[in-house]
């Protein structure tokens, strides 16, 4: 019953995405024998469907109208384009995370369950909706503080029932990474489970609103000595999984380049500093806003950037913060032989490949940015080309790397917004070099010689252990190497059963899902 309901679901949202006239696959995309089936039994549909919005707006509203995990999942593939193609994450990256607010009662109902006591007893007043989106809105409310005065505060509420119903998506969309990987093997490169994985992650953090309050003090203890921006303050005694209570924030829209400069800010700065403030979280930090669109965006009365909404974040590592940095460095100097080096150096690259040959590659990539007027250089750009060309080096999906990628253009677009001649590379370089010699400089690589030598001393007292562990381990591969490692009869028999019986079902499983799948499709087009 349950692949039946999945089916059911699928091809309902397969239905709803056909009649928007929405392209979702390139035209020479080789499908499987029952997807094929399921694409001419909805041709009709697509006619129906087609009209003269572009692709991006057909997408969304088909997205939007499937409901909230359906958006979600837009947005999560729109930073995937090693998976879905560059053109088609171009049109899902539009995608907004818009819905209409659920009822005044239904969220007061939520946060008294959440908080464990009356509305009046936690808010002195609880506003109505003032943003709604896929897996919460924001109310705009009020609290009496410690000292007896009464501040605005912004209380995040999760939809009514929203873990359910993104359950069930998921479970449809597990149902459809499990089908394609086992019946279609070019596809498993792109690992489909893996990254519907990903996605359930991400929602399961996203929408436990303890997490995001954490994102927000950890990123407040990072940047607690950081000139020009901020984040709002958390209200812990009056948050949990499903309500969040943070310090209502009162300022310009960085979107509002005229309201900011009527109010006496320099536009022109504030672009460069968030640029510079995105880099110094990636790598400085190796956490950062990975959602910074103008929506999420305000610069406060002091002329702070303070940023909202940290359902989305960004980690990298210290290895992906030196690739990061010593490929922005590397670029800018045009040392394309080191930019290449790291890669091999980072593992990302296969040493089958020359450095030399590879490096030829990056200095294609790179000459012809370099040599463009600086309002027109764009890091994003670069590595997104980056991105794209290692493929034919063998060089595996970085999922991480990818949404850095991807935020760094919505933040190299707000940034040129504020100032179109805003020259990324001389906005950058202060901070890859002040990273660079951080990490990497005289006093590092003390601290870096003394945790060696501590290291040193401890693997010296587990020498005993280890090789009590060696000569344990050498004993059983004599005895297996002596031996063999044998099955008996019988298990030898139910092996050969079982994959008869795999063999058999995964012949039939798929017929009997591409006739059910092209039977629920011709109920809806008849």
């Amino acid at each position: 019953m349950n692949a039946i309901a999945n089916m059911a679901r699928l091809t309902r949202a397969g239905a709803v995405i056909a009649w928007s006239g929405a392209r979702v696959l390139p035209d020479d995309a080789n499908l499987p024998a029952p997807l094929a089936l399921f694409a001419r039994v909805t041709a009709p549909l697509r006619k129906n469907g087609a009209g003269e919005n572009p692709n991006e707006t057909k997408l969304s509203h088909a997205l939007t109208s499937l409901g909230p995990s359906y958006i979600k999942l837009g947005q999560f593939l729109a930073t995937r384009d090693d998976i879905i193609g560059r053109e088609l994450a171009r049109d899902l990256s539009t995608l907004q995370d818009r819905l209409p607010p659920f009822s005044q009662g239904e969220a007061k109902a939520a946060v008294e369950e959440a908080l464990g006591a009356p509305i009046d007893k936690l808010y002195v007043e609880f506003g109505p909706a003032v943003a709604a989106a896929s897996i919460a809105q924001v109310h705009k409310s009020k609290v009496r503080g410690a000292d007896g005065a009464i501040k605005p505060v912004a209380v995040k509420v999760l939809r009514p029932g929203i873990e359910q119903r993104f359950q069930r998506d998921l479970d449809s969309y597990f149902f459809a990474a499990r089908t394609i990987e086992r019946f279609h093997p070019p596809s498993r490169r792109l690992r489909p489970i893996a990254v519907v994985d990903t996605l359930a992650k991400s929602v399961a953090i996203e929408m436990d609103l303890r997490m995001e309050a954490a994102a927000i003090s950890e990123m407040a203890e990072n940047t607690k000595n950081d000139e020009g921006f901020r984040v709002p303050g958390v209200d812990w005694t009056r948050s949990a999984r499903r309500v969040l209570t943070l310090e209502w924030i009162d300022g310009i829209p960085i979107s509002d380049r005229e309201g900011l400069a009527a109010a006496g800010h320099d536009v022109k700065a504030l672009g460069a500093r968030l640029m510079q403030t995105f880099l110094r979280h990636a790598m400085r930090d190796g956490f950062f806003h990975a959602d910074m669109h103008p929506g999420n965006l305000f610069v406060d009365e002091e002329g702070r950037i303070v940023a909202v909404d940290f359902g989305i974040m960004g980690r990298l590592g210290f290895k992906e913060r030196r690739f990061l940095a010593e490929i922005l460095y590397g670029f800018l100097n045009r040392n394309y032989h080191r930019v290449a080096e790291v890669h091999f150096e980072a593992g990302y690259v296969p040493r089958k490949h020359a450095v030399a040959q590879f490096a030829q590659a990056l200095r294609a990539i790179g000459e012809p940015i370099m040599d463009r007027p600086a309002s027109e250089i764009s890091m994003a750009q670069l590595l997104g080309q980056l991105f794209q060309y290692t493929e034919v080096f063998d060089m595996q999906t970085r999922p991480e790397l990818l949404l850095l990628q991807k935020t760094m253009v919505v933040v190299e677009g707000v940034g040129r917004s504020l100032d179109p001649e805003l020259n990324m590379w001389v906005v950058s370089e202060p901070v890859v070099k002040e990273w660079t010699e951080q990490e990497f400089g005289a006093g590092a690589q003390f601290e870096a010689a003394a945790q060696g030598a501590a290291s040193v001393g401890r693997f010296m007292g587990d020498i005993p252990k280890l090789l009590g562990q060696a000569e344990r381990t050498a004993d059983a591969l004599t005895v297996m190497f002596d031996e063999g490692l044998r099955l008996d009869d019988h298990t030898v028999e139910r092996l050969a059963e079982a994959q008869a019986r795999e063999n058999r079902a995964s012949r039939i499983g798929i017929w009997v899902g591409a006739i059910a799948l092209a039977a629920i499709a011709l109920t809806l087009l008849f």
